[in-house]
This record gives C-alpha cells, sequence and structure tokens, in this order.
C-alpha cells in the first residue's frame, strides 16, 4: 500500500513541460520507450534523474577533495637538523 501511495504523490507532484527535438530523435526514442516497455515522458524523467544524480555525487565528491586539498595531507616528513643532513646522500646501490 505505501507503494502506491507513492505513486501516487509522484504523479500529483508532476510538471509538463515543453521541449522541442528534431522530429527523427522524437521517433526514435519512442521507439526506445516502447521496447523499455515505458513511456516517453517516463524515459525522459528517469534519464534526467540519473543526469542529476551523477552531477550531485561530482559536486560532492569535488567538494571533498577540496576540503581534503585545504586541509593537507599528512606526509610524515620532518625538516633535516642540519644543512649536512639536508644534502647527505644515500648509496642507492
Amino acid at each position: 500500500m505505501q507503494h502506491i501511495k507513492c505513486a501516487i504523490m509522484k504523479v500529483m507532484n508532476a510538471t509538463n513541460i515543453t521541449i522541442k527535438i528534431e522530429s527523427s530523435l522524437a521517433q526514435d526514442a519512442r521507439v526506445l520507450a516502447a521496447r523499455r516497455g515505458t513511456s516517453l515522458s517516463r524515459l525522459v524523467s528517469e534519464q534526467l534523474q540519473l543526469l542529476i544524480l551523477e552531477d550531485q555525487a561530482y559536486a560532492a565528491a569535488r567538494q571533498n577533495a577540496l576540503q581534503a586539498l585545504k586541509s593537507g595531507f599528512d606526509l610524515e616528513w620532518g625538516a633535516p637538523e642540519s644543512r649536512e643532513e639536508l644534502h647527505a646522500r644515500e648509496d642507492l646501490r
């Protein structure tokens, strides 16, 4: 019963929009929707939802990355105590 209420709420909150696309694209989209057993409106709606979710995920990841850059990274490096230590060469053999 809860599932039916959610479906009814989605329909009640739906908004009609008008878009202009090439007629051949519209025909191909209708065929695709029919193959998937759905309406063109639902197909477009689902694809827009996916685009929005991807955009939101990208924005969140970007924000997290920028925050990590601001806080810095612990490279576990300490400044050398002397000039000699700074310029000391390790035997690479």
